[in-house]
């Protein structure tokens, strides 16, 4: 072998190492994420307070001060 084929041979399982890694790192990360809530987000105009309520409610009333309110919409 030459000393090139050599140098080649060893940055290509360098960056296959890292590469594996990082595929592996992600994929534990994904694994402890919390899963994205189904709610609808709502903020009270009233008092300011944000809550969330089931994705099918269009107006929901406020916990803290009774007021309804509609959804935030980002």
């Amino acid at each position: 072998m030459t000393a090139d084929s050599l140098i080649f041979a060893y940055v290509a399982l360098l960056l296959a190492a890292i590469a594996a890694i990082a595929g592996l790192a992600e994929r534990r990360r994904r694994s402890f994420e919390p899963e994205p809530s189904e709610d609808t987000i709502f903020r009270c105009r009233k008092c300011a307070y944000v809550y969330t309520d089931d994705e099918d409610v269009e107006v929901s009333r406020c916990p803290q001060c009774g007021a309804t309110n509609e959804a935030v919409e980002f």
